[in-house]
Formats: structure tokens, C-alpha cells, sequence
């Protein structure tokens, strides 16, 4: 007959009735949580279902553990106390401890789709309240079925970048010809367009430049201003597609989430934003650059 230990923490919610299921290899779990009450609930409660809980009360505590000890699991708390706090103990543990089961508490139930979009280097999202069954079922099954669990493979800025570029032009082509602005010059998709494919090529592989290398000028940048003063433009029309572009950049990134590699994409947006204002300060370059002279007729 089992034994049933009963935790009614009424002031943080929870009222449980637990069946521990003693485990001869007890799997490590580390609890991060920044609130007393809710921690010793789900520390005395995670314990009861078989596991090895180790308890961190702060973001900078559960780091040292992550880096001084090996774990099979993560519970964290989202929010401690700022707003995606848990995010940088996720990623802490994804590098340390990749095969590490990863699982975020937050209290807010209508960002539980952004939240996983963002987040997802964790395995999933739970919203608050959830029983500490329903939590002990869901580790147990990623345990015994990792297969199932969110793939790992990660790609860099780059790579996402240069793979998409076509999809990246089209989304910039969509919001441009949205824009009465620009469409007051008409042009075709070609002449509008040309000159993405060779700003992608600069924009990679300026990405790719290792540390402290010699930043290459944008030709194509220049080329692509003199080409629109020649059809037309105004400055603040140039300035206004730079814009666009930047955007469709950034929305790509946003829709890749699930691959990109996070070690790196603060200093790659940063690049981008870089090259980006980069290539513009080329390109107004080309459209004030005088008209070549024109040669003039010999005489007869």
C-alpha cells in the first residue's frame, strides 16, 4: 500500500496529493525559483515522485550549479524576478547539459505561444498552476523518449540568411509595393529587386568575417544609389527601402527561431544593423555622386 504525502501551500496555490515512486537511479533535477513558498512545494514534491532535486533561489545560483554539476533535468521559473530571467538558465543548460530535459513555469498564460517561440531551446512551456503530476508525467515521458524531443540542430545567422534570401526579397517586395511612396516610381520586379541578391552576398559575408577583420565596402550598395537616383528617387525614398530591408531581415530571423543558433545572434544582429546603415551610407554616396560628364560631339 502506498503512502500519500499531502503539501497544502494554499498562499502560492497548490494543493497536492503526491504517490512517491521510488527510483533505484534517481535522475538529478535542478529547481530554480526565486519564491520561497513555491520552491519548497515543487523541492518536497518532486522529491516525493523520485527525483534528486537541487534547489536555486536566484538566476546567478542556478549558473554555478549548472557549471560545478551534472543534470538530468531543469525546472525553472520564467520570471525571477524580471521578466524572462529563465530564459538565460535554459540556455545555460542547453550548453552545459544538452541532453538535459529543459521545462519553464510562467504565470502568464496568453504569452505561452510567444514565449515558445522565443524561447525553444526548451523542451516545453507550462503555465501556471500545474500539478507537480502532470510535471513528474511529463519528465518521465521525455526521459524515456528523447527521439520526440525538439531537435537540436542550430544554425547560424548566416546560413539562415543565405538560405532565405529569396524569401527575404519577396517579403521586402510585398512591404514595398505596399508603400505609395515608393510605388510612385514604377518599376519592374526586376529593376526593383535587382540589387538585393548582391547586398544578401555582402551582408553574409560580412557575417562571416572572422573577429577584428578589415570591414569590405559595399560596391553593389553604391551601384544600387546611383541606379535609383537615375530612376528617379528621392534620398528619402533610398533611406525608406533600407528601412524595409532591415525589417524583412529581422522577420526572417524571427521566423527561424526554432534553428538559430543563440550563442551568437546578439552580436549578429548587431552586424546586421551594422552593414545594413553600412550599405545605405554607400548607397547615398552613389546617388549624390555627379552625372559623368558627357563627351561632347566632334566637330564636323
Amino acid at each position: 500500500m502506498c503512502n500519500t504525502a499531502q503539501f497544502g501551500h494554499t498562499s502560492v496555490g497548490y494543493s497536492i496529493h503526491l504517490r512517491p515512486s521510488p527510483q533505484v537511479n534517481k535522475k538529478r533535477l535542478l529547481l530554480v525559483d526565486d519564491n520561497d513558498d513555491v520552491r519548497t512545494v515543487f523541492e518536497d514534491g518532486m522529491r516525493a515522485y523520485g527525483f534528486e532535486v537541487v534547489a536555486a533561489a536566484s538566476v546567478n545560483e542556478a549558473l554555478r550549479l549548472i557549471s560545478t554539476q551534472k543534470f538530468d533535468i531543469l525546472l525553472s521559473d520564467l520570471h525571477m524576478p524580471d521578466a524572462g530571467d529563465g530564459f538565460t538558465v535554459v540556455s545555460a543548460m542547453r550548453h552545459a547539459h544538452p541532453n538535459a530535459v529543459t521545462l519553464v513555469l510562467s504565470g502568464y498564460p496568453a504569452l505561452q505561444e510567444a514565449m515558445a517561440a522565443i524561447l525553444l531551446e526548451a523542451d516545453e512551456v507550462l503555465v501556471k498552476p500545474v500539478g507537480l503530476a502532470a510535471i513528474a508525467e511529463i519528465i518521465h515521458k521525455k526521459l524515456a523518449n528523447p527521439s520526440a524531443r525538439m531537435s537540436m540542430k542550430k544554425e547560424r545567422v548566416s546560413a539562415i540568411l543565405e538560405r532565405d534570401a529569396e524569401l527575404t526579397i519577396r517579403n521586402w517586395m510585398s512591404k514595398v509595393e505596399r508603400n505609395e511612396e515608393l510605388c510612385s516610381v514604377s518599376l519592374s520586379y526586376q529593376e526593383r529587386t535587382g540589387h538585393l541578391p548582391l547586398l544578401f552576398n555582402d551582408l553574409v559575408c560580412r557575417l562571416r568575417l572572422p573577429p577584428n577583420a578589415k570591414l569590405p565596402i559595399s560596391i553593389a550598395a553604391r551601384e544600387h544609389g546611383i541606379m535609383r537616383r537615375k530612376q528617379g528617387y528621392t534620398v528619402a525614398m533610398a533611406v525608406e527601402e533600407s528601412r524595409i530591408l532591415q525589417v524583412s531581415i529581422f522577420s526572417t530571423l524571427q521566423n527561424n527561431l526554432r534553428s538559430v543558433d543563440f550563442s551568437s545572434v546578439l552580436l549578429d544582429v548587431m552586424t546586421i544593423a551594422d552593414e545594413v546603415d553600412s550599405q545605405l551610407k554607400q548607397s547615398m554616396l552613389g546617388f549624390m555622386e555627379p552625372p559623368a560628364p558627357t563627351s561632347a560631339s566632334s566637330p564636323a
